[in-house]
């Protein structure tokens, strides 16, 4: 920033006259930025000279208002000089708050963006996971990208940031990231939180994204009917990897866990209610408790692989990457024709269980989610469950209103 768009200048408000007495006013402009502040101080109007914006004259009171507004104004040159070596912009605003001393000085938005992963990252391991941490580095590194490249610079400063700004973003992540909408979002909410936390904790005086709202539009995901589930389950495979990847995936559809509580399952989380066979344990990724009966399919693919489980754990060496690719073509091969990942197994057995008539409250404590809004998500209304729930109405409408007629029909 050249130093020539900094000015500091003095002027007697005279709207506010008393008596011949006007208070001195001085106005900071950076950059196109103005913020005005008082001098604190009174001088006698016909002292003031406007045109010089100085007391004039020799008497005491002129030298004295004069070195106080030379003093004012080296101190505000001097949180200018120290605030422009720190931050990529600096505004009027700065300035003048930094040389009043109220409030905190607006940052820049990377180091806001960093502030808040550092206190994010503390919280990896107790209620938050490394993943969405990273999550979030990948948007902060994101931002880095789009100003770097849109604005020619390193940061900015959180007073730059306008409503344009988050949708210009969203644009270059389309555009020049080549994300697609579920990751724009994702980006997009990362940032927006970051700049709203900025605004209620009193860092910035509004929040530019405020209006901001894009939908995430995700690609709803795939899950197995029954009978599709059922092909799957007597497919024989050549590949024994192939196979041992049916099971896993339909050891998943029986219990609705997901890959990373499968891979941590150990046997003590299996323990004995009542003479039948429970999975006790907490989610991985958010600790919330969860409750299963092991059903007879999943406890005969656990006994399937006890020979081979190392570490007390049920179904050791598991690694999510390497069974992408060959979960597909397993399920290829049971000629199932849809993009089915792991993650597809929690919602066919939602589905599935939903289906069978078991209430969406249990389902929900099932998957450990901690509202029913989540499981609504996974729960997809099937023509099956739809017509099972019609039938089951116009029976009970039927015993209620069987015997009366409308009138005159």
């Amino acid at each position: 920033m050249a130093r020539s768009t900094f000015r500091v200048l003095f002027y007697a408000n005279g709207s506010k006259e008393k008596n011949g007495i006007v208070p001195i006013m001085g106005r900071v402009t950076i950059n196109g930025t103005v913020a005005q502040f008082s001098c604190k101080r009174s001088i006698s109007k016909e002292l003031w000279d406007a045109k010089g914006n100085r007391a004039k004259g020799k008497s005491v009171e002129a030298r004295e208002t004069n070195l106080a507004l030379d003093n004012i104004k080296a101190q505000i040159i001097k949180h200018y000089q120290r605030i422009s070596d720190r931050e990529a912009y600096v505004t009027a605003e700065m300035v003048r708050n930094a040389y009043q001393g109220i409030g905190c000085e607006y940052g820049t938005l990377l180091n806001s963006f960093d502030r808040d992963n550092e206190v994010f990252n503390k919280r990896v391991g107790k209620d938050r996971v490394m993943a969405t941490y990273q999550s979030r580095v990948r948007a902060r590194n994101h931002v880095a990208a789009f100003i770097k490249s849109f604005y020619k610079r390193n940061d900015m400063s959180m007073l730059e940031l306008t409503p344009d700004f988050i949708k210009e973003f969203a644009a270059y992540l389309s555009t020049e990231a080549g994300l697609q909408n579920g990751s724009i979002w994702a980006n997009c909410m990362w940032l927006k939180g970051v700049v709203m936390r900025a605004h209620f904790n009193g860092l910035i005086p509004r929040n530019p994204f405020a209006q901001f709202h894009i939908s995430p539009n995700v690609k709803e995901r795939e899950f197995l009917t029954e009978d599709e589930l059922k092909a799957v389950m007597t497919q024989e495979f050549a590949d024994p990897k192939l196979a041992y990847i049916r099971d896993l995936f339909v050891f998943a559809s029986f219990t609705a866990l997901s890959f990373v509580d499968i891979k941590e399952l150990t046997n003590d989380r299996i323990v004995e209610v009542n003479g039948e066979k429970w999975i006790i344990s907490k989610r991985h990724k958010t600790g919330v408790p969860f409750q299963v009966k092991l059903l007879d399919i999943p406890l005969q693919i656990i006994e399937r692989y006890r020979p081979f489980q190392e570490n007390d754990l049920v179904f050791p060496n598991l690694n999510y990457w390497s069974i992408c690719k060959p979960l597909k073509k397993m399920i290829r091969e049971c000629g199932v024709n849809k993009d089915i990942s792991f993650h597809c197994s929690r919602h066919g057995f939602a589905t599935l269980a939903l289906c069978k008539g078991m209430p969406i409250e249990s389902v929900s404590r099932i998957l450990g989610h901690t509202n029913i809004e989540t499981t609504q998500i996974y729960a997809k209304i099937t023509v099956e469950k739809l017509y099972n729930d019609l039938t089951m109405l116009g029976d009970k409408l039927s015993k209620s209103f069987g015997n009366i007629k409308v009138a005159g029909i």
